[in-house]
């Protein structure tokens, strides 16, 4: 009968760290291929694939030995992070950062909105929320307001309007032109909004 391999993955890090090059093989195994598919789903070329693999656990092990994790109990999800900077690094050297889709007015923030999301996903949401935030800066301060209101705190139109003492033609107005700039910041950047 095959044992069921019950180590959490803090332990073995942990192991590792006191010598263990088992405890590294035995959490590179036990990951490998849901990192493997995530870089692959990103990039979608086997060998860029394998280099952006092998870089991330080369910096995992780095970082292991400096002593500068300290995510307990959160290894997985720190990996796949530092799998998606490589990503992105990847596509900034290569000057080919995937376009992000603006077919419909508020899917740069469905994904913001997603209650169902697993360890990956969370990472891949928390980048995408300090990039918008960063984004969100850049827009005039009327624009920016009504962005806010409406998508982080999730008031109507109507209510924004009151508040900011407008029309509600000029506050969905604003909101229109502060999504157009969004996009116009996103291209200039060459920002990854990453869409799984």
């Amino acid at each position: 009968m095959k044992k069921i391999e019950t180590t959490t993955d803090a332990t073995l890090v942990r192991q590792y760290l006191n010598g263990s090059e088992d405890a590294l093989s035995k959490l590179i195994n036990r990951h490998q291929q849901r990192i493997y598919n995530f870089i692959f789903s990103k990039v979608f070329d086997r060998d860029i694939t394998e280099d952006i693999f092998q870089d991330t656990f080369i910096k995992v092990i780095r970082t292991l030995k400096r002593g500068k994790y300290n995510e307990e109990g959160k290894f997985l999800p720190w990996v796949m992070r530092i799998a998606h900077n490589l990503v992105i690094d990847h596509f900034r050297k290569n000057n080919r950062m995937p376009k992000f889709d603006n077919s419909g007015d508020f899917n740069i923030f469905s994904v913001l909105h997603d209650e169902d999301l697993n360890a990956e996903k969370l990472m891949v949401k928390d980048q995408i929320e300090s990039d918008v935030r960063e984004l969100i800066k850049e827009l005039p301060e009327d624009q920016k307001e009504v962005l806010v209101m409406r998508i982080y705190k999730d008031m109507s139109f109507k209510e924004i309007a009151e508040r900011t003492d407008v029309s509600i033609n000029t506050a969905l107005g604003r909101m229109r032109y502060a999504l157009i700039n969004l996009r116009k910041v996103i291209d200039k950047h060459n920002i990854v909004l990453t869409k799984y």
